[in-house]
């Protein structure tokens, strides 16, 4: 028998609270309980109403706060309570999120579920940050990947595919492995000097962007010390930031006015 209560796997898009869908916003105006991973921003947190339950099961790579299968049974659990519970992801469920393992184990057990889309993170930061994934006579198509597999298993890819010039790369949750990325590309054809970026924080006052090529990348990354969570861009592409960047940070802004003034 069904239970009464709904589970709502809503996307809450990269970061920026204004690229919320309006079905999202609704949803977690009226959620009895939120259950949140952590890439879901300061600032869209900030938006759930007081006295809403809040529940954390953020995961961040090698270090999972709680197990997907708990957060399956915690998911049914609060349905069977007759509750409206939002479950809140960063991005899209569907892209990289676990949301449909999610939706499987639900519909197991027989719980009323509905999917609701985020922007996910590959359009989103590579639009922040003035990287086209498709343009013309540069990019005939955009391929994404996870730079991370689970529970510690080896980067097993399809490098021969990955390293096509004729693509934008677009790399989930990469960080820990940029330098194997980088290596298993060059290894399979890609020109070192294609171009390459990667974006932290990406849509928030927070992102930093660092700009090489698909040979310096890793050692940059490094240096700049940027952190998770990053997007991954390689792709002749991503020499368009040069003209097409528009979003600037807080902190930006700040040496801006400082370099005007100062």
């Amino acid at each position: 028998m069904k239970t009464e209560g709904v589970v709502y796997l809503v996307g809450s898009g990269p970061g920026d609270p204004e690229l919320l869908t309006v079905k999202a916003f609704r949803l977690m105006q009226s959620a009895d309980v939120v259950v949140y991973d952590r890439l879901v921003s300061p600032e869209i947190m900030e938006m759930i109403p007081p006295g809403v339950s809040r529940i954390a099961v953020g995961k961040s790579p090698g270090m999972h706060c709680v197990p997907q299968h708990e957060i399956n049974s915690l998911l049914t659990r609060l349905a069977k309570k007759s509750r409206t519970i939002v479950r809140l992801k960063g991005g899209d469920p569907f892209v990289f999120g676990r949301g449909s393992e999610e939706a499987l184990h639900l519909r197991q057990h027989g719980i009323r579920f509905e999917i609701v889309p985020g922007i996910t993170a590959a359009s989103a930061v590579s639009c922040y940050a003035g990287i086209p994934l498709t343009h013309r006579s540069m990019s005939r198509g955009v391929r994404m990947v996870t730079g991370h597999f689970r529970d510690g298993e080896a980067l097993d890819l399809d490098w021969e595919k990955l390293a096509d010039e004729s693509a934008t790369l677009v790399v989930y949750m990469g960080l820990s492995n940029i330098e194997t990325i980088t290596q298993q590309l060059m290894y399979a054809g890609r020109a070192a000097d294609t171009p390459a970026a990667v974006i932290q924080e990406g849509t928030t006052p927070r992102q930093r962007m660092v700009q090489a090529t698909l040979s310096t990348l890793s050692r940059e990354v490094e240096q700049a010390r940027l952190s998770s969570p990053v997007m991954i861009i390689i792709g002749e592409t991503v020499a368009l930031a040069d003209q097409l960047a528009w979003y600037q940070t807080q902190e930006m802004s700040d040496e801006t006015t400082c370099l005007d003034h100062c």
